[in-house]
């Protein structure tokens, strides 16, 4: 139950945060990203600070031999970049380009009433089966003949 609260805590101040910087709201963050015309570059500052809040963080994290609420920190094992790894950030930048909401943004825009997340967060989860359905087809493929 001390998970679920901390989860629970941890998310509303994540997006309290989130709504209170404007990355909740797609004009804003396309402003940024527009350099040759309205370009607003507070979004940086939001983005400097949350680099920032990181590192000092990871500094007081990693002196802990666990984490407070589990038994062993969870880190990636892959170091490589593949295809994969390339095209789907390529695929995820082209999106928060065009839709102007990246997923930690989109969460909070949810609760606003607003159309434009739900279709975006509907484009997401079907670009995840998409996805999903392609990964599954190519390890079929790769899988090695019966003997």
């Amino acid at each position: 139950m001390t998970k679920i609260i901390s989860a629970f805590a941890i998310g509303v101040v994540f997006g309290t945060g989130i709504l209170i910087a404007g990355m909740a709201d797609p004009a804003k963050v396309l402003n940024f990203f527009d350099i040759a015309g309205t370009w607003d570059p507070s979004l940086a500052f939001v983005m400097g600070g949350a680099l920032l809040v990181t590192a000092i963080g990871y500094r007081l994290v990693w002196v802990q031999k666990a984490p407070l609420l589990g038994t062993a920190f969870q880190l990636p094992t892959a170091s490589d970049l593949d295809t994969r790894l390339i095209g789907g950030s390529a695929v995820f930048g082209i999106g928060w380009g065009l839709s102007g909401f990246c997923p930690g943004g989109l969460v909070p825009a949810l609760g606003l009433g607003m159309v434009e997340p739900l279709v975006t967060a509907s484009a997401i989860l079907a670009g995840m089966v998409v996805a999903k359905s392609a990964k599954s087809a190519l390890d079929r493929g790769r899988a090695p003949a019966a003997t």
